[in-house]
């Protein structure tokens, strides 16, 4: 595997605040992968890369909405959904909240993945503290990051729940 590029946009100070979160990335891979969204976060023990990853849902079962698995109530018809769906005596396939979309499969790997990522992060910093400094621009970085991580942007309405916003949803 050849680490063809790595794309890094640091977030703003201003949008940072008290949170971790460092920058967002890209890499692509043997000039014909393209791994979006890596998130470089800054942990106690420094800094490490978050592979991207998506909230489990499960369905509601009146009304068969997908909503996220510790839902107390349907975000369409607004039953109550028996049960915690992810209780403490439940799988740990079924605790978890998030599921991985891409990962490395060995350590070496994870390895040599944020060994680069990091490299790159370094030098974009180093660059942005240079006078004249211009943030790269990239087509596949999402300006409104804070959108996937809860909605709290725009509320779901009847128009854009199932699809996002405006898009068909093949789920």
């Amino acid at each position: 595997m050849k680490i063809s590029e790595v794309r890094v946009r640091l977030l703003p100070p201003d949008q940072k605040g008290g949170e971790k979160l460092r920058a967002f990335c890209s890499v692509t891979l043997d000039d014909e992968i393209a791994i979006r969204d890596l998130r470089i976060i800054e942990g106690p023990r420094g800094l490490f890369v978050a592979m991207p990853s998506r909230k489990l849902m499960t369905r509601c079962p009146s009304c068969g909405t997908k909503n996220a698995i510790r839902s107390r109530y349907c975000n369409d018809c607004g039953r109550r959904i028996a049960g915690d769906s992810a209780r403490k005596d439940a799988s740990p396939r079924v605790r978890r909240l998030y599921a991985d979309v891409a990962h490395p499969i060995h350590a070496r790997a994870r390895d040599r993945l944020q060994r680069a990522i990091l490299d790159a992060y370094e030098r974009e910093l180093e660059a942005s503290r240079q006078d004249g400094y211009v943030p790269p621009s990239f087509d596949d970085f999402d300006d409104d990051f804070r959108l996937d991580v809860d909605d709290a942007i725009e509320p779901r309405t009847a128009r854009n729940r199932r699809g996002g916003f405006g898009e068909a949803s093949s789920d």
